[in-house]
């Protein structure tokens, strides 16, 4: 097994391999007769245990009758598999590669975050976006921010999924991210007030971290999400580690990684504000705000 660098990359690939071949209705043993290889071959292959030469993954496309546009990112994504470490610069092709990352994300049983700056895309409001897409992108002219938004509320309904279960949520919030103002007037009341609301949903979970509280450890990480994926499967896939910036994004899964990130989870959970009273500093907080307008 290659364990050079970070199996995130091979993961997805794997699952993506597997979503063309049962999209085209090919059986692993019907691939496995046509590609003159093992079937346990092609399941280590969709299953990410190893790396993957662009040539094997081009063959097995052509067996499912892929496009070749996306021939060529399987190939782009099968030699990311071979690197020893995993950071993509994002550049013109943004909203490709993001796709990894929302792969993850809806592949995931639990998502654990921990925001320092802003309330997490899953969980803001339009208005709320909306000012973070236009901050960020001023040159965007209104279609292009739409699709952002349309983009970032496509990936909430990932907390009303029933089939299959939606992962559980579990938000740590700086105080600092709660009273950062928005432009329009009343429109972080508003974001506030759906915090609070959402936090009363069974697979979400919100906690605040007092800005009296002092350091927490390795708290220069910064923001940071782990994601946790399903234990009953043969071979589980490891925690991942995501941090991201406007530059690129990076994805940790190595042992000593995955400790490093559940300590800082653990000292954040030990200073945060239980779940009651997060939502009551909120609700002051938003009726702060409130008399302030």
């Amino acid at each position: 097994m290659d364990d050079s660098g970070s199996t995130v990359p091979r993961r997805q690939l794997g699952r993506y391999l597997r979503e063309i071949r049962e999209e085209a209705h090919v059986t692993v043993s019907a691939a496995a007769k046509e590609l003159e290889w093992s079937t346990p071959r092609i399941w280590r292959y969709e299953t990410g245990q190893v790396s993957m030469h662009p040539n094997d993954v081009e063959a097995m496309c052509r067996v499912y009758g892929a496009s070749r546009e996306t021939i060529e990112t399987m190939r782009a994504l099968a030699r990311e598999t071979k690197a020893h470490g995993w950071w993509h610069s994002y550049g013109e092709a943004v909203e490709d590669w993001f796709k990894l990352y929302v792969g993850l994300e809806a592949a995931a049983t639990k998502i654990r975050k921990y925001e320092a700056d802003l309330v997490p895309g899953l969980l803001q409001t339009v208005e709320y976006m909306t000012e973070v897409i236009t901050t960020d992108n001023p040159q965007l002219n209104e279609a292009e921010r739409q699709a952002k938004a349309d983009v970032r509320l496509r990936r909430q309904r990932l907390l009303a999924r029933a089939v299959p279960r939606a992962p559980y949520l579990d938000v740590v919030l700086s105080e600092a991210v709660l009273r950062r103002p928005l432009r329009a007037p009343g429109a972080m009341v508003r974001q506030l007030d759906a915090l609070v609301v959402n936090s009363r949903r069974h697979n979400i979970g919100i906690r605040v971290l007092p800005l009296g509280v002092g350091l927490y450890r390795w708290a220069s990480a910064g923001t940071f999400t782990m994601l946790d994926f399903p234990t009953d499967v043969r071979e589980p896939e490891p925690t991942t580690i995501y941090m991201d910036g406007p530059c690129g994004a990076v994805y940790l899964d190595k042992p000593y990684e995955i400790q490093t990130y559940e300590d800082a989870w653990r000292s954040l959970g030990e200073r945060a504000l239980d779940a009651d009273e997060s939502r009551e500093l909120i609700t002051e907080i938003a009726k702060e705000m409130t008399h302030g307008t």
